[in-house]
């Protein structure tokens, strides 16, 4: 894979919200950074087209989030080309439409009723912060693989925490990360762990939460 280099301080470089007609872009940079993620792989299994189902997974994420009105946030150069993006649930969401479960059980029906028991598994471990006030959460947050190491993901960071700050209606930044060195790497942010928990054979997630008031 060819590692492209980026100057993380470039003002080309900007984090902007995204409209849904970039919900395609976002689920390609989403894929293309979660293809092996622990979680994705637990939830759809080894077996069929698994790169085809953890897009299909992944789509359910993106399109169930935003019809619930989730904002996308999106790293673009100059071109537009879309490199990182994030999504969040906001502090205070209203109550979900049907559409919803129409997403949902879409999806499933193309996973399979295993891919959803294990989900649901997932789902259960890692409730962390129901004890917290409202705040963002941060659902995703992927860069393309070939940008990695590259500070784009710092960039992102910033720009939740950022939200967070200027919202009066938020506690702080909550999220879960299934990858063990990731705890340390957002511990480096301000995170804190408030969960821990053991999903089943090879799969770990911790919750942790950055309080901003």
């Amino acid at each position: 894979m060819i590692r492209h280099r980026v100057d993380p301080s470039d003002d080309s470089l900007s984090v902007e919200p995204l409209s849904l007609e970039r919900l395609g872009d976002v689920v390609d940079v989403f894929v293309d950074a979660f293809q092996d993620y622990p979680v994705m792989r637990f939830t759809v299994g080894p077996d069929g087209n698994v790169t085809a189902r953890v897009r299909r997974l992944v789509r359910l994420f993106v399109t169930r989030r935003t019809a619930r009105g989730g904002p996308m946030y999106g790293l673009t150069g100059a071109g537009g080309d879309l490199t990182g993006a994030t999504l969040l649930t906001l502090p205070v969401e209203p109550p979900p439409p049907a559409l919803v479960e129409e997403i949902s059980a879409a999806a499933w029906r193309d996973l399979g009723e295993a891919a959803r028991l294990r989900y649901d598994a997932y789902a259960a471990s890692s409730a962390f912060f129901g004890a917290l006030p409202p705040h963002h959460h941060l659902n995703m947050i992927g860069v393309r693989r070939a940008y990695a190491g590259t500070g784009l993901g710092r960039r992102l960071l910033e720009s939740v925490r950022r939200l967070s700050e200027e919202d009066p209606q938020s506690a702080g930044v909550s999220l879960t990360t299934e990858n063990p060195r990731n705890v340390e790497l957002y511990r480096h942010f301000g995170y804190e762990v408030v969960g821990h928990a053991s999903v089943g054979p090879g799969l770990e997630t911790w919750g942790m939460f950055l309080p901003i008031r």
